[in-house]
């Protein structure tokens, strides 16, 4: 199907404008609140070895692809393409959403999970009969700031959920049998202790350092400590931690992709219109798909061979015979 017409001049004006504006107060508080050397030291509790498993049974469908420009609505579509949400949440579940809240970016920039899919997300789990919705992340710039100016943070609260900010006692050390990285390191877990289902949700950017950043990538929003050492070797570390998670979903937002300047951005030239939006039970299969709408292909992004040689799911997301349906 093709997709919409682009930006006219007048909205990308108005838009640009707005961003603008956002932009000069979420880079004063980024400014004040950044810390180079990423998030600092916590306190730890050492008594878990390991993650829950919060996937669900094989039967039915495990992927889908959802175009069109409107977010709800494709969301929506997509559950719908792969069972529905009642699938996946049930009566009585805990469910904690895993958001890309990283920086302090308004919406529009596209550097964070988009708000309105958190709005969509927490009340279609809460309509099936969650008993609770949790939003979290462990930010790069101040946690309070990304979560106010990315706009999830009053989504999330809107629409029912909470929302958890890392905090000293959330965070247990991990160590993961085969990893080489994950050994002994801090892992932002109290949400997750708490919760039955865990449903991660991205957007589609490009990535300085591991050419790009999707649904693998934003388990790096879990770790504590200074884990920005990893950047050194970032291809393991993303494998390592789609093996260490174990999603109930996770949910590729491509309505707009950062095609450059990733992860940050800062400008809306660095976007493209891609109107695609990725539901799937396999984070491995969702990324490879989701290069395309980079312009790479699965091959150019050397943490999906090794997620799948880790045994974390599959890069042959054609295999898993995703539907495909148009808004």
């Amino acid at each position: 199907m093709p997709n919409p017409d682009p930006l006219n001049r007048r909205e990308f004006l108005s838009r640009a404008a707005r961003a603008g504006a956002l932009l000069a107060a979420a880079g004063a508080v980024g400014y004040l609140a950044h810390d180079p050397a990423g998030p600092g030291p916590v306190s730890i509790d050492r008594d878990v070895s390991a993650l829950p498993d919060f996937s669900v049974p094989a039967a039915g469908r495990k992927m889908s692809i959802a175009r069109g420009a409107d977010r709800a609505r494709t969301l929506s579509l997509a559950l719908d393409a792969v069972g529905g949400i009642d699938r996946f949440i049930r009566k009585g579940d805990h469910v904690v959403l895993k958001v890309n809240a990283a920086f302090a970016s308004p919406p529009v920039l596209s550097a964070t999970t988009h708000p309105q899919l958190v709005t969509e997300l927490t009340r279609l789990c809460l309509a099936a009969g969650a008993a609770a919705v949790t939003v979290t992340d462990n930010p790069i710039n101040d946690p309070a700031s990304c979560f106010a100016l990315t706009g999830i943070g009053p989504a999330a609260r809107a629409a029912g959920a909470g929302v958890v900010l890392p905090a000293e006692g959330l965070f247990r050390e991990i160590t993961l049998k085969e990893a080489r990285l994950i050994r002994n390191w801090p892992v932002l877990t109290g949400p997750l202790f708490k919760a039955t289902k865990l449903i991660g949700v991205a957007p589609v950017k490009d990535h300085h350092r591991s050419g790009a950043s999707m649904t693998m990538k934003n388990w790096y929003g879990l770790l504590g400590g200074r884990r920005n050492i990893f950047h050194q070797d970032v291809h393991t570390l993303i494998a390592e931690l789609a093996l260490m998670v174990k999603p109930t979903l996770v949910i590729l937002d491509g309505t707009t992709t950062m095609m450059t300047n990733g992860p940050t951005g800062g400008s809306l030239a660095d976007l493209k219109e891609t109107h695609t939006l990725i539901v799937g039970t396999d984070h491995v299969a969702v990324d490879a798909c989701g290069a395309a709408l980079l312009g790479k292909r699965p091959a150019d992004l050397p943490f999906i061979a090794k997620a799948e040689s880790l045994g974390a799911g599959t890069a042959d997301f054609r295999a898993l015979n995703p539907v495909e349906v148009s808004a």
